[in-house]
């Protein structure tokens, strides 16, 4: 199956190639400036050295735009990717369903046909442009920014032997409980689709035994059952934000109460400890977003 979704990038395989490494550039400099930060307090600031504050000030707006530009680029080239990508995989679905005979379509119904070539593909095409933009720039800043964690404070950096297995193990449940979910949401889309295709088909007829009414009816009562469902997966999903928000700010918290107390005695200067709250919230982004891209 994956080698079949990957032929259909055919003639844009260039943009999906570029993106991953365009995204790379944002990373390293995502990484890159909190450090610089912490030289520009610690170095600068504190000793009151105007010429050094204002060089590392210069760098990291250089910086930024960078990591602007490599950002936008990727946007630019994942869209690019994502939707010539659609385009061709659609082509390939349609140009398939053409093949099959009247028992096949009637095996698979005409509504659950017109899904999979319009919201399914659409879901592939969005879970095909996270893939080449997150799923490389994640785990490099994941690794990046625990890493540099790690090198500025290793004591502090326990609290990740804590927080993180707690968040990863949580999005793993949310994911796996959802993922059924979302399933029977799409056959609720089906039979929306399936009453819609009747009523278009069958128009005349529905006029001329005045059953407008019932259709009507019919129609709202498959349109709140895909509400209900998408309700029902949704309010699972959702979990994901609060849950690591809960980790997030409890695991700064953690870091400004033991970190503040280092500054205090003089083992730990304050620079490094606002750089390393940012490489916290990093590494924990960085799995919510891989959380998404496994979600979708």
């Amino acid at each position: 199956m994956i080698k079949k979704l990957a032929a259909c990038v055919g003639e844009y395989k260039k943009y999906a190639i570029a993106t991953p490494f365009i995204m790379l550039g944002e990373a390293v400099m995502d990484i890159v400036l909190p450090l610089i930060m912490a030289n520009m307090i610690d170095y600068g600031i504190q000793a009151k050295d105007m010429g050094y504050t204002i060089r590392m000030g210069l760098l990291m707006i250089l910086c930024t735009l960078f990591a602007l530009i490599c950002g936008a680029g990727g946007g630019i080239t994942a869209a690019h990717a994502a939707t010539g990508f659609a385009k061709n995989l659609r082509a390939k679905l349609f140009k398939t369903v053409q093949t099959f005979s009247f028992s096949n379509i009637d095996r698979f119904s005409t509504a659950s046909l017109v899904t999979r070539l319009t919201t399914d593909v659409t879901n592939v095409q969005n879970a095909f442009q996270m893939l080449i933009r997150m799923a490389v720039r994640s785990p490099v800043m994941l690794i990046g920014a625990a890493i540099m964690a790690i090198r500025i404070n290793p004591e502090l950096s326990a609290i990740f032997l804590v927080v993180i297995p707690i968040l990863g193990i949580s999005l793993f449940l949310i994911m796996s409980k959802a993922h059924p979910r979302f399933e029977a949401m799409m056959e609720k889309y089906d039979a929306l689709n399936n009453s819609v295709q009747e009523n278009l088909s069958a128009i005349r007829v529905v006029k001329a035994f005045v059953r407008e009414d019932y259709e009507d009816k019919k129609f709202k009562n498959s349109a709140d059952n895909v509400r209900r469902a998408q309700l029902f997966a949704e309010k699972l999903v959702i979990l994901n934000s609060p849950i690591m928000q809960l980790c997030m700010y409890g695991c700064i918290l953690a870091v400004l109460w033991f970190g503040g107390n280092m500054v205090i005695g003089g083992t730990f200067e304050i620079g490094k400890l606002s750089s390393f709250i940012s490489y916290v919230t990093q590494t924990l982004m960085s799995l919510m977003m891989l959380s998404m891209v496994i979600r979708m």
